[in-house]
C-alpha cells in the first residue's frame, strides 16, 4: 500500500511490484479507464 501511495503522490498511473516486478496500475488510473474491466485489479475504485 505505501508504493500505491507514493505512486498517487506522484501523479504516476502505475508502480512496479518489488515482488513480482509486474506494473501495478493505481487507483487513480482505474477511475481513469471510466469502469471496471473485471480482471481483479488490486486498488479496483468498484471492488464489491
Amino acid at each position: 500500500m505505501e508504493l500505491h501511495r507514493r505512486a498517487l503522490d506522484a501523479g504516476e498511473p502505475v508502480y512496479v511490484d518489488p515482488v513480482s516486478g509486474y506494473l501495478v496500475m493505481t487507483s487513480a488510473r482505474l477511475v481513469a479507464n471510466g469502469a471496471c474491466c473485471n480482471s481483479g485489479c488490486r486498488h479496483c475504485p468498484w471492488e464489491r
